[in-house]
């Protein structure tokens, strides 16, 4: 049977931007979806800390081929590192602003963001074949040319999203009906 998961950003929780939207359209059509709670903060969000609770799910056999996972800021390169570590296929990867440098944003965000990426991005085609990419060309956070590289490495289709900043509820996105299409 197909699942859903829904992975949050960096500061982020399953409560905030699209993700409550999101996993209530995939729960009204009685469809099983998942929403982790990744430690995140200065010194609890790292590559290590995320892997260990979404293996829990692995480990349980939520996460196979029927698996379709939305994944949203560093969230994306997290999804494809963790993947492409364990051996894992799944069915499709939605990602929303992606990217695989570093930012420069502030100190406590490169901090959190660095163990995530990852050398091999481009074997993640090895573990899934449908993987569209979602950025916009005026990302507060993300240069664009950063998504663009994400999405032009990995993508099957992308969509870029003109002033849609980084597509979070900062730039007024608590709903994303575009997503609703890769259910």
């Amino acid at each position: 049977m197909n699942n859903y998961f829904i992975i949050h950003g960096s500061f982020g929780s399953p409560f905030v931007n699209w993700v409550p939207y999101l996993r209530k359209e995939i729960e009204n059509r009685g469809l099983e979806v998942y929403t982790p709670d990744f430690p995140t903060g200065v010194g609890y969000q790292n590559y290590e800390n995320w892997e260990k609770l979404l293996k829990v799910y692995l480990d349980a056999g939520l996460i196979n081929e029927n698996t379709t996972i939305f994944a949203h800021s560093i969230a994306p390169i997290f999804i494809c590192k963790f993947l492409i570590n364990n051996k894992v296929k799944v069915k499709r990867l939605v990602l929303v602003c992606g990217f695989n440098n570093y930012l420069g944003i502030d100190e406590e965000y490169d901090s959190v963001n660095e163990s995530m990426y990852t050398n091999n991005l481009a074997e993640i085609k090895n573990y899934c074949n449908d993987i569209i990419c979602y950025y916009s060309d005026n990302d507060p956070y993300v240069k664009y040319d950063f998504e663009k590289e994400f999405a032009d490495t990995i993508s099957t289709e992308q969509y870029c999203i003109s002033n849609g900043g980084h597509l979070n509820s900062e730039s007024g996105y608590t709903e994303f009906e575009e997503l609703i299409k890769h259910l």
